[in-house]
């Protein structure tokens, strides 16, 4: 207990650039246990207009995450919304078609959307997975690497659990076992 102490006080009052480099990791994205109860207690975190994640921000700081939190729940309830009306649309329309051709074509729209929406559905729970990685403090970071995930990427991928690098090192190494 009175190294978790003096870890929590080291990343409390050291420099930042040596925090991020050498740092262990839980402690470095705030997993110890009083930066978490403290980050609870606060108050919410106003956005302010247009705001945009920036380079020269602190990687990570509580605008980005709120950023990053909000942008994620506007894509989950869009989604949701779409399941929705895929639902009330599928349940309302008759199959019953007398030409065995319109019947075939309504099937296919049908399965399409169906596929579609599953993908969606597994896209849901990416995000959700997402927002709990917002929660924990681990957002942004690389899963292998440890790194930060560039601002860029994020904002095109809020999904995103790999860095750029280490997915293209991925996708590589998935392409020669699949060969």
């Amino acid at each position: 207990f009175q190294g978790h102490a003096v870890r929590w006080y080291a990343r409390r009052t050291l420099d930042a650039r040596w925090h991020r480099l050498y740092a262990p990791r839980a402690f470095r994205v705030g997993l110890c246990k009083r930066a978490s109860v403290a980050s609870k207690s606060s108050q919410p975190i106003q956005l302010p207009p247009h705001y945009r994640p920036s380079d020269e921000e602190e990687f990570m700081n509580p605008l980005q995450r709120e950023y990053f939190r909000q942008k994620l729940l506007r894509w989950r309830e869009e989604l949701l919304r779409e399941a929705n009306i895929t639902l009330r649309h599928l349940t309302e329309e008759n199959l019953q078609q007398p030409d065995i051709a319109d019947r075939a074509s309504m099937e296919t729209d049908h399965a399409i959307e169906l596929r579609t929406r599953d993908r969606e559905r597994k896209l849901i729970s990416k995000i959700d997975e997402a927002l709990q990685r917002i929660i924990e403090g681990n957002y942004g970071y690389c899963e292998e690497t440890d790194e930060p995930i560039s601002l860029r990427r994020l904002e095109a991928r809020p999904i995103a659990t790999l860095s750029l690098e280490a997915q293209e090192r991925h996708e590589r190494l998935e392409r020669t076992h699949r060969d």
